[in-house]
């Protein structure tokens, strides 16, 4: 579901005022066909849940898989991920492209100063995009 970055950081902060560390997922830039471009972004909860989206599919399952290994150790990442078949695996990512994904794992202390810098991230954000 595609949700606003304003309704993300409040599902984070939220989730952070329950003590929950949530892991951010934003693409940060894209080469070839990907089912989103540079600015998509997804939430990642401890719980496993998800809200947003990146693109669907398996390669919000890839996302998910290394968001999760990163919110259990606390560290955030830059992560490339391949859109495209493995020969040996066929039927997975078709769209051919490569997409770079920033995980930022908040931790609850963390989410606060974050979200309420939101709108200047954001611009900051737009403005390199």
């Amino acid at each position: 579901m595609a949700l606003s970055t304003k309704d993300l950081f409040r599902a984070a902060r939220e989730r952070a005022a329950d003590g929950e560390p949530v892991a951010m997922t934003t693409v940060v830039a894209t080469r070839g066909s990907t089912p989103q471009k540079a600015g998509a972004r997804m939430l990642i909860f401890a719980d496993g849940q998800m809200l947003g989206t990146i693109g669907g599919g398996c390669i919000e399952a890839e996302v998910w898989a290394e968001a999760t290994r990163l919110l259990k150790r606390g560290d955030s990442a830059l992560k490339e991920f391949v859109l495209a078949d493995d020969p040996d695996h066929p039927g997975g990512d078709v769209c051919g492209g490569t997409m770079e994904v920033f995980i930022d794992v908040l931790k609850p202390a963390s989410v606060a100063a974050k979200t309420g810098a939101g709108d200047a991230t954001l611009s900051a954000a737009r403005s390199a995009a």
